[in-house]
């Protein structure tokens, strides 16, 4: 690797170990759950709808942040990158169907326990020789998204789950594609940008259902332009520096974050299960961390 890209990267790294910066990107993180739950289990707005003006949003925000850089329009000078946009769309459209039908908290859980899951198995994928630990915290990890999900009087709606399992999936793998970006700003912007045909074809198929209030258009535009579309450049640069381990292990606290919004802002209860399953996914992914650092020891002893 040139010197100069390591460099780089550990510039990164450097950033996200800064308190302040790490908590920005966390309460950015949580703060869409929030904003997402609150427009959307008030009924001020559709999923679709919701979807289509955060990614404008973020869009023309990521615009006006990349005029003011580098005076360029990004897709004009450099190849387009179709994968992450799709990757991009499907997150953001099925976090907010998933949303009509999840509090705040659970929806949150199911989405970065879902992410963690898709980071880790992607870290096993790629020929690194799994501890044991690290089996056992998939599986236990696992087995918390399952219980939480399983039927009973406390579990929440299926189809809303699946709907943020797809989320949390397309973010994991989003996640990983942005590693590799070289320019953080002009390839969260070009993302964001090749996203909106498919939000608005969206719109179209359910153009039936469609319903806007200005409360919800507001928490459209403020959860797309500053929690996704600054938050992302932010995570995108910090990922050019992180492991999948490592991306997984910054994003742990943000279901106690979105869990303790929804109680501050809408008065969601957190039910027993809620915080059985949260014990167990938490704990499952902490202990396939701890396996993947004493892999990581032993190898450099």
């Amino acid at each position: 690797m040139p010197e100069g890209r390591r460099k780089d990267g550990g510039e990164c790294l450097s950033l996200m170990k800064t308190p302040l910066l790490t908590m920005l990107v966390l309460v950015a993180f949580a703060a869409n759950s929030v904003l997402c739950r609150l427009a959307l289990g008030g009924a001020t707005i559709d999923a679709a709808s919701f979807t289509s003006i955060r990614l404008v949003s973020g869009a023309f925000a990521l615009l006006f942040i990349t005029a003011l850089v580098s005076k360029s329009f990004p897709l004009l000078r450099r190849r387009v990158k179709f994968v992450p946009a799709v990757l991009l769309f499907l997150y953001a459209a099925a976090f907010s169907f998933a949303y009509t039908g999840l509090t705040t908290g659970t929806g949150a859980l199911i989405l970065f326990g879902s992410v963690q899951a898709t980071m880790l198995l992607a870290a096993l994928r790629s020929g690194e020789r799994p501890h044991p630990f690290e089996w056992a915290g998939l599986a236990l990890a696992l087995a918390g998204l399952v219980y939480l999900v399983l039927p009973g009087l406390a579990a929440p709606p299926l189809v809303s789950s699946a709907f943020m399992a797809v989320a949390g999936i397309s973010w994991g793998l989003y996640s990983l594609r942005g590693r590799g970006a070289q320019d953080p700003l002009a390839d969260t912007t070009n993302n964001f940008v090749l996203a909106l045909p498919l939000a608005f074809a969206v719109n179209l198929i359910t153009h039936g259902g469609a319903h806007v209030s200005t409360a919800g258009v507001v928490l459209a535009v403020v959860s797309g332009a500053l929690a996704s579309g600054v938050g992302y450049v932010v995570w995108y640069a910090a990922l050019r520096g992180l492991t999948a381990t490592r991306a997984a292990t910054v994003q742990l606290p943000v279901p106690v974050l979105a869990a303790l919004g929804g109680v501050i802002f809408m008065s969601e209860n957190v039910s027993l299960r809620l915080l059985v399953a949260a014990t167990v996914i938490l704990g499952g992914v902490a202990l396939a961390l701890l396996g993947r650092a004493q892999t990581a020891h032993a190898k450099t002893a």
